[in-house]
């Protein structure tokens, strides 16, 4: 289905992508529980990150998953720390629906790996210098 609008078009064909990759690094979920694990995990994200870097990195997403990453934000004064894997988990978790049945650090692994294919390098690598060392494992590291 196409919308005749080749932006709003555009912006579909990318989130697939994207979903289509999340879902293949979570052993080939399907698309509701990779539209699920991306929702969880940029909200995390997005919650610990500085607001200019926040904006930053949101000018690389596509439209769609950008409308998707700032649903029911709102400005912080300073970030959320979350400095363990497991912290941040948890907090992926919590986004997650109750009977989703992967780990939140394999969903930030898949996200983390999509976003890293699908935004430029220096933005994904800003993006992962400014979490705190623990969590920088979560991304893939650079080639």
């Amino acid at each position: 289905m196409t919308t005749g609008l080749a932006v709003f078009d555009a912006t579909v064909q990318e989130t697939n992508l994207w979903l289509k990759d999340i879902a293949a690094h979570l052993g080939g979920s399907e698309r509701q529980e990779a539209y699920a694990a991306l929702r969880a995990v940029l909200h995390a994200l997005r919650d610990r990150l500085p607001a200019q870097s926040a904006v930053s990195f949101a000018a690389q997403l596509p439209m769609l998953i950008r409308g998707i990453y700032f649903e029911g934000w709102t400005l912080p004064e300073k970030p959320m720390r979350a400095r363990t894997v497991q912290e941040f988990a948890d907090e992926v978790r919590m986004s997650l629906p109750p009977r989703f049945q992967f780990d939140p650090a394999l969903c930030s692994r898949a996200v983390f790996a999509a976003a890293t294919k699908f935004t430029s390098g220096d933005e994904a690598h800003k993006v992962m210098a400014s979490l705190p060392e623990p969590l920088r494992e979560l991304w893939p590291r650079p080639a």
